[in-house]
């Protein structure tokens, strides 16, 4: 599986917007496109995966072996699976297969090879539905969220209540710009998991590009009752603090942000965003 909270981070802020450009100072404006450049590309990027916890495509010390390998010779664990898939590997070489080539850089092949994976197997629903879900975070890591679209909603044809695939496709279709479906896939995810913070983050951002920055704040103030320290809800708290003129609310969201991880990519769209803040008209 991946990194669930690392990917997430990055990902609910797929849709989070840029200061207004009309209250940028002008030389600030030309470059607002290369920061949502910057953003959308950074956002493509989630962590690689790990390997997968049960329920599992496979089973056997070849396949253990050859996912143990992934993180620190994901080369050694490709040549692996390649020879193994050649004396019979099956599911299992072809599934290490496709998380080391996602390792190696080779994303949307690992994506490709994932999803014909869960497609063909015989295995048992839930088994399936794992790898399609590692189809969908593969795809979004490409920037392909039609693709993750597509995929999340096999898999939730064989576990409809899995809120992380829920969370996922919500994600695709944030990125694709259809709000009203991600907030239905968001609905059912929180009334599943009520104290799913990242779900109401990604609601949020949802609201906020429909322009109801009301039930958008009400979210964030949901995900920061379940975490105080979430520095992607203190992130979009501050787009929409600024929406409503508080600058100096908008700031302490930010810096917050940073402070609480100051290596993460949420920091970088918050700097990026503080950025914009200081070269704007002062209130």
């Amino acid at each position: 599986m991946f990194a669930r909270a690392a990917t997430l981070a990055l990902l609910a802020i797929l849709a989070a917007g840029q200061i207004e450009v009309a209250q940028a100072a002008p030389s600030v404006a030309a470059g607002v496109e290369e920061a949502s450049v910057t953003r959308r590309s950074t956002a493509a990027n989630p962590p690689l995966p790990l390997p997968p916890v049960p329920p599992r495509i496979a089973e056997g010390t070849d396949y253990d072996r050859c996912l143990a390998m992934l993180g620190n010779d994901p080369q050694g664990a490709s040549n692996f699976a390649e020879s193994w898939a050649s004396s019979g590997g099956g599911n299992g070489a072809t599934h290490c297969q496709a998380l080391a080539q996602i390792e190696l850089g080779n994303v949307a092949d690992g994506a490709e090879m994932l999803e014909k994976l869960a497609n063909a197997s015989k295995a048992p629903d839930l088994a399936r539905a794992a790898v399609y879900g590692e189809a969908v975070r593969s795809w979004l890591m490409a920037n392909k969220p039609e693709r993750a679209f597509d995929a999340a909603t096999l898999a939730l044809s064989l576990a409809p209540n899995d809120t992380d695939l829920l969370i996922d496709r919500a994600v695709a279709e944030i990125s694709m710009e259809h709000y009203h479906d991600a907030i239905e896939d968001l609905d059912h995810a929180v009334a599943i998991e009520p104290r799913r913070a990242e779900a109401f983050v990604l609601r949020a951002s949802a609201w906020r590009n429909l322009n109801n920055v009301e039930v958008a704040a009400n979210d964030i103030e949901h995900a920061l009752a379940i975490n105080p320290d979430s520095a992607e809800a203190l992130l979009e708290r501050g787009i929409l603090r600024q929406r409503t003129g508080d600058r100096a609310g908008a700031r302490e969201d930010w810096q917050r942000a940073i402070n609480l991880d100051p290596n993460s990519s949420t920091a970088d769209l918050a700097e990026q965003d503080l950025a914009l803040l200081d070269a704007g008209p002062k209130q």
